[in-house]
């Protein structure tokens, strides 16, 4: 728990570090080289946006097509409401993300990187301009800074591709991936800005000292809120128990009912489950949840879980991209009976509604939106049971 390595250097309220203090403190970048993948491969580094996925095979994707055309898309968009690791990053480190996006792009044989940033993060955009305004003219004439919308879903990566070339930030599952067809027709490599960070540090110190620390899967940034007594990002080892990391935050603000982890694509856990979970990707993948962007938010005793999670329904439903029915009509209608049940204005068809229509609405969408959105509600469904009961027999009691 007590191992910074993102976040080590000087004091974070202090403003980005600047490329001289950069420089000082961990050495020149290292050149990006296609040699630079298999250990990468050996770190067994995951991706940290969501997806986890393996960030030396997608390299070596994108590098088998590139023929010197790839593009690096380093993706800060951070839509998702509970998240803040990434444009701390872009704030405090900006030259650690540059470090890795041109690193990478010498690796998969790119001469283009496109910095993709929310445009409500005004402070990390203006920290990154500043940034990359320091680095050598030869790196300034390779990157742009696209200002990404603010909607949770231009953060996927198809999403982002999209909005790079059109203007339109539209995610789909249809192929070909970015990595085999992306800006412009060409190769790209997208990857989240702390991932980045993290390849910046492999590539000057070895996979091995990467494995070396948690359970072989290095740090990884935490956004922490809820019923803790001090909110923000924490960085942690990989496989740190939720326990270690709320007790890190501060300890509990109040007595806890239940954890969401992963954000809102990820699941509410009951509390007595969740505080000997480790914040391990794999792990929680296997046992059926996500780690997603590394949130974990606190649902204290004295909330609703079920009007909070009506609340989340609400605010998917409205982040649709409208592309298809399962998910602009399937997910109103579920963020509207949830409203419902909340309010105790809801009826027992309506609880059996959720439990019907969140099923139906999974794998039906032209994105994964609706899939991650009823993850969360089915997760609600089963921790919060008792009280979504109550709420509906309350209804049931007022119509008699």
């Amino acid at each position: 728990m007590n191992g910074l390595r993102l976040l080590s250097g000087p004091d974070l309220r202090g403003g980005p570090e600047n490329f001289d203090e950069h420089r000082r403190r961990l050495g020149p970048q290292p050149a990006g080289s296609p040699a630079l993948i298999d250990p990468l491969a050996r770190s067994g580094l995951l991706g940290r946006g969501g997806a986890a996925f393996p960030v030396g095979v997608k390299w070596r994707s994108v590098a088998g097509r590139s023929r010197g055309g790839a593009v690096v898309l380093a993706n800060g968009a951070e839509g998702e409401p509970l998240s803040w690791k990434d444009r701390l990053l872009l704030t405090s480190r900006p030259h650690l993300v540059l470090d890795g996006a041109f690193i990478a792009a010498g690796s998969v044989g790119s001469e283009q990187v496109v910095l993709y940033v929310g445009e409500q993060h005004g402070a990390a955009l203006r920290a990154l301009r500043l940034a990359l305004a320091e680095r050598p003219e030869s790196q300034q004439r390779l990157a742009s800074i696209v200002s990404a919308p603010p909607r949770y879903v231009a953060g996927e990566e198809s999403a982002a591709v999209h909005f790079v070339q059109s203007g339109v930030a539209t995610p789909t599952t249809v192929p070909p991936r970015p990595f085999e067809r992306g800006v412009d027709g060409r190769p790209t490599l997208v990857q989240n800005v702390e991932t980045l960070a993290q390849v910046a540090l492999i590539a000057r110190y070895g996979d091995a000292w990467f494995r070396e620390t948690g359970s072989g899967g290095g740090t990884l940034l935490v956004s922490v809120s809820g019923a803790v007594a001090s909110a923000g990002v924490l960085e942690v080892e990989v496989g740190s128990s939720i326990a270690d990391v709320v007790i890190a935050a501060g300890g509990l603000s109040e007595a806890a009912r239940a954890v969401l982890v992963g954000g809102y694509f990820g699941s509410w856990i009951d509390a007595d489950q969740a505080w000997g979970l480790p914040l391990d990707a794999l792990w929680l993948r296997s046992r059926g949840w996500l780690l997603g962007c590394g949130v974990l938010s606190i649902l204290g005793s004295r909330a609703c879980g079920v009007c909070e999670t009506a609340r989340v329904m609400r605010y998917l439903a409205a982040e649709s991209s409208a592309q298809c029915g399962p998910c602009f009509f399937g997910l109103r209608a579920l963020a509207d009976a949830c409203t419902r049940v909340a309010a105790g204005e809801g009826r027992r068809q309506d609880l059996d509604r959720l439990r019907r229509w969140s099923s139906e609405v999974r794998g039906r969408g032209a994105c994964r939106h609706p899939d991650g959105a009823v993850s969360l509600l089915q997760s609600a469904l089963q921790v919060f049971s008792r009280e979504f009961e109550h709420h509906s027999a309350h209804a049931q009691a007022e119509v008699a």
